[in-house]
Order: C-alpha cells, then sequence, then structure tokens
C-alpha cells in the first residue's frame, strides 16, 4: 500500500475492541453535524473546559480529569457542568472510554473555551486517539491571547491566569484550584470577555476565533 494512505484510511476509526455503547455513542457523535460558528454570541452555546494532568506537559503524564462550564445566551448554565475524573487503577473496564465518550456528546461539537487551547486541546486529542480512536479537532478560543487582545488597557502581553483573575476582580485568594473550579472561573471570565467582544464588534464565536488566532501571531512575532 503507498505510504501515508493505510494512515489516511484508518484515520477517527474506533478500536474494535470499544463496547457496542460507546461505538454507538461515537457514530452518533460523529455524524452530528457542529453549530454554525456565524450565530451572535447571544445564541451559541459555548464550552468552557479546564482538564487535570498528572504532567506539566501535553506529553508528560496522563489526564486525570475533565472539568467543563457551559455558557448559553451568555450566562453559565449550572444545569450543564461536567467533570469527569479518570483512576487507571480503579476504574473498571471501559469506564475511560465511557467517560471522555460523554465528554463529546457533552460537548456536542460547540466552540470550546479555555486558558492555552495548546495544551489543553493536545492532552484531549491524546486521551480521545488513544482511547477511542478518532481525531479531536475541536474549535477552540483561546483566552490566554484573547484577553491581551481585548483587555490591552490592561496588559497587551500573555500572562497567567491569575493575573487576569485578579485583574478582572475574580481573584479568589490564591491556592491551588481543582479543574472544576478552574472552568468556572473561566467561565466568568468569559462571560465579562464577550461583553468586551461585543463593544469592539465582535459578534460570532467565528469573530472571536479569528481574533484570538491573529492576536497569537502578532504576539508570537512582535
Amino acid at each position: 500500500m503507498i505510504p501515508g494512505i493505510k494512515k489516511l484510511l484508518s484515520r477517527d476509526q474506533p478500536p474494535e475492541h470499544l463496547p457496542a455503547d460507546v461505538q454507538a455513542g461515537l457514530a452518533a457523535w460523529r455524524e452530528s453535524a457542529p453549530p454554525p460558528l456565524d450565530e451572535v454570541h447571544f445564541h451559541t452555546r459555548y464550552l468552557v473546559v479546564d482538564i487535570a494532568r498528572s504532567g506539566a506537559g501535553p506529553d508528560d503524564g496522563r489526564l486525570l480529569g475533565i472539568a467543563a462550564a457551559a455558557v448559553r445566551h451568555a450566562v453559565i448554565d449550572p444545569g450543564e457542568a461536567l467533570y469527569a475524573a479518570f483512576d487507571a487503577a480503579a476504574d473498571a473496564p471501559g469506564a475511560l472510554e465511557r467517560k471522555l465518550l460523554a465528554f463529546l456528546l457533552h460537548a456536542a461539537k460547540a466552540p470550546l473555551v479555555t486558558y492555552h487551547a495548546p495544551l489543553v486541546g493536545a492532552c484531549l486529542a491524546r486521551a480521545c486517539k488513544e482511547a477511542l480512536g478518532i481525531d479531536f479537532q475541536p474549535q477552540w478560543i483561546d483566552l490566554a491571547w484573547l484577553l491581551p487582545a481585548m483587555y490591552d488597557d490592561m496588559s497587551s502581553a500573555v500572562q497567567p491566569l491569575d493575573h487576569w483573575l485578579a485583574a478582572l476582580g475574580l481573584d479568589p485568594g490564591g491556592g491551588r484550584r481543582d479543574a472544576a473550579a478552574n472552568a468556572l472561573l473561566l467561565a466568568r471570565l468569559f462571560q465579562m470577555l464577550l461583553a468586551r467582544a461585543r463593544s469592539r464588534g465582535i459578534h460570532s464565536p467565528a469573530r472571536l476565533i479569528a481574533e484570538a488566532n491573529a492576536s497569537s501571531v502578532l504576539r508570537r512575532v512582535s
């Protein structure tokens, strides 16, 4: 077989050993249509995501947990919070796959919001590829780049998350936070950012993504 063809044919194929319910759920997720990215923010469901991991980088250790908070109609929806913890030693066979599937179905291909999307996205993509055999490449909105673009009067450089929490009056008092607490704080930051974005004529997720990408390029080369 021509090199590369085998890889292409095997891409995004669930492992045959997956339980039938997981395979069915993955099929439903793959066939679901992504939401339009040109809708106004008020009509868009965003999912704010944070993770817990055992290492410092995307290739270190393993994924320990995923936390998510939904922002719908520009407000945090308490009924759509999710936290999945992964324990390789304690989880029953198939539990990891079902928890990852639950996250995928909860995300429903919505735009995902996080802080430092390359790191968070790489960890999630690796876990989904290894456990489910899928290529997880959602639309990411990276607050690490958007915040200095929207609040350049406070800082025009990428800053640690705690800098923005303090600058925007959301400082929880210091100390380590778990992924669930971080996801909620990120959701509150995102609410504030949406208001600032609208005041600057950025009215859709597509524009937010473009602004974040432009900001990342500008600040990397400056």
